[in-house]
């Protein structure tokens, strides 16, 4: 027995194979190209060298932490004087209710201060 399917004219549908394949080649490579661009732009590439490298890794998480550390130090220390600075000029005003607690807080952070 014989089907009775319909096979359409393979010359009038499609594009010759040669210039179909030239196209989908143009294609992949400009997908690829944009893939490694976006890699590039992303530093991809740097950090899976990092990853790779232990040591490396380790010693920049090291001094990022301990620059860190030291930058909280500072920066809380320059607050806390600064608040200190405004509640002794607060507290040499003689508020009725806040002079009484700003004193009382002063004297208890000398106290600590000379203690040390």
């Amino acid at each position: 027995m014989e089907s009775n399917r319909i096979v359409p004219n393979s010359d009038t549908q499609r594009p010759p194979q040669p210039v179909r394949q030239q196209e989908l080649l143009e294609q992949v490579h400009d997908k690829v190209t944009e893939i490694a661009a976006g890699m590039e732009k992303k530093q991809i590439a740097e950090y899976l060298q990092l990853m790779n490298d232990p040591k490396r890794l380790l010693w920049l998480n090291l001094i990022s932490g301990v620059a860190r550390g030291v930058g909280i130090a500072f920066g809380i220390t320059a607050f806390t004087t600064g608040l200190l600075y405004l509640l002794k000029g607060l507290g040499a005003l003689d508020l009725p209710i806040i002079g009484g607690f700003i004193a009382d807080l002063i004297e208890h952070v000398q106290y600590q201060m000379r203690r040390y």
